[in-house]
């Protein structure tokens, strides 16, 4: 069983799922609409205990998880929604011991998804040109995780250039969540090994035609792709079932694309709008079939 430790980031949630987040501090009290409750009586509890405040209001007591952490921390750049941070190790395909490149480090949520993709064994380089959202993304990384020593930051400008560490050695995964992606293509296409996963997230519809066309013409890059992420819960009481009325939908566009020997993917002609047949498509695997 593992208990609520002094120092620790937790949530206090209420019966009807609010969240609310607080640091354990010895000696301090928590308020919340006139009840209270010390911290010492929450420290050394359960994770995931049942707590009274002082006017009788019952609230759970837990460690949060990374995605209920990223919508509570303190922000300085828009964070990404859990729906795509899940999305984005996945699809950049980072495994333990990889060696990411991210720009830019933001609030640092995307920052601690790659981390704990990577594990102990990999490595994280991330670049943040602006000062004050280093210094939040440092507070937030180091409160939910602690000291990551396998984390290397730097106050940089990804549109300038990627540079690789003292050993020389490429990077595996490129991740990117700035405005303009597409001035680090050219040095992503340095920066990453053969075989590597270019990732970059976009909110609009030009900022990803940039993007896309800029992969392209780096003539390295093949088996692009574009897509987004809606998210829509459902309210399931009783026999009373139906999607809620409120979801998550369009919050950005994931970019993928794969470092490989020029030859055979070739860019798609401007006289042939539709191109070949985009890698997602299986329409030769069905024909195949049938037949």
């Amino acid at each position: 069983m593992t208990r609520l430790a002094n120092g620790e980031r937790i949530h206090l949630v209420d019966k009807k799922g609010r969240q609310y987040a607080l640091t354990l501090k010895a000696g301090d009290t928590y308020q919340f609409s006139g009840q209270k409750i010390a911290h010492d009586e929450l420290i050394g509890r359960p994770d995931g205990t049942v707590v009274t405040l002082s006017g009788g209001k019952k609230m759970l007591a837990l460690r949060p998880t990374l995605g209920d952490y990223v919508l509570k921390m303190p922000r300085g750049a828009q964070v990404l929604y859990p729906k795509d941070l899940a999305l984005i190790p996945m699809w950049a395909d980072v495994y333990p011991g990889a060696r990411v490149f991210e720009a830019g480090t933001g609030s640092g949520a995307l920052t601690m998804a790659l981390l704990r993709a990577v594990g102990p064994r990999g490595l994280v380089v991330t670049y943040e040109m602006r000062e004050e959202f280093a210094r939040t993304a440092m507070t937030n990384i180091d409160r939910y995780m602690g000291p990551v020593p396998n984390l290397v930051t730097g106050r940089k400008n990804a549109y300038e250039g990627i540079a690789l560490l003292h050993d020389g050695l490429p990077f595996d995964r490129v991740v990117l969540d700035l405005p303009e992606p597409w001035q680090v293509v050219p040095h992503a296409a340095q920066a990453l090994r053969s075989g590597g996963i270019y990732l970059s997230f976009v909110p609009t519809v030009p900022q990803v035609v940039h993007t896309v066309e800029a992969l392209e013409q780096a003539t390295v890059f093949g088996m692009i792709q574009t897509f987004e992420t809606l998210l829509r819960t459902w309210s399931i009481q009783g026999r009373s079932v139906r999607p809620d009325h409120r979801m998550v939908a369009h919050s950005g566009f994931i970019t993928v694309a794969r470092k490989v020997e020029p030859g055979l993917l070739s860019p798609r002609s401007a006289s042939e709008p539709n191109g070949d047949l985009p890698s997602g498509d299986d329409s030769e695997t069905r024909e195949e079939s049938a037949s």
